[in-house]
């Protein structure tokens, strides 16, 4: 664990301050969620992911769907910082790295995003572009948009059936966080 060299005291009510700087760097937003780890004389904060338990059951079913794709597409799942699970040619490329303020906004506006052109499109927070038609579909569980799915596909225009699919990928997500 690495020091800060921050240094706050606990006001009359146990709160604490996590500086702005700390926030921004870890991309803690306002009113986000935090778990709380003691170990002995150490307090840890984590931020909280619903989509934290579901990243077994996400890299199956979208391995499941891939390879019932007759086109390969990419799909891609994300929580509200990071790829979460992806199947196809840019898996390797994608999982785990932090999405970009494209997809953060997308997520925020709760709304699913349809690109049936191809065109370039910044998806990670690494800078990298691709040249992709694609289809977005916000993952909202209890009343919080929480992720994303994603299906990219770099040599053909998206249809109706990647929409379908988008969609019922992110309402099966919705319903296996909510129970």
């Amino acid at each position: 664990m690495k020091a800060t060299g921050v240094v706050r005291r606990i006001d009359d009510l146990g709160r604490i301050v996590i500086p702005k700087e700390i926030r921004r760097t870890l991309r803690i937003r306002d009113g986000e969620t935090m778990e709380i780890y003691v170990d002995k004389e150490l307090v840890a904060l984590k931020k909280y992911s619903p989509m934290d338990d579901l990243e077994d059951i996400s890299k199956r079913f979208v391995d499941a769907i891939y390879q019932s794709l007759q086109q390969k597409q990419n799909i891609i799942v994300t929580d509200r910082d990071k790829v979460i699970a992806a199947a196809g040619n840019l898996k390797k490329k994608y999982f785990g790295e932090l999405i970009s303020n494209y997809l953060e906004n997308i997520i925020k506006e709760r709304e699913y995003v349809i690109q049936k052109d191809k065109i370039k499109l910044k998806l990670l927070n690494n800078g990298l572009e691709e040249e992709a038609s694609f289809v977005i579909w916000p993952i909202i569980a209890n009343g919080d948009s929480v992720g994303l799915v994603i299906i990219l596909s770099e040599e053909r225009v998206i249809t109706e059936i990647e929409e379908k699919i988008a969609k019922i990928t992110a309402q099966f997500l919705e319903k296996y966080i909510e129970e």
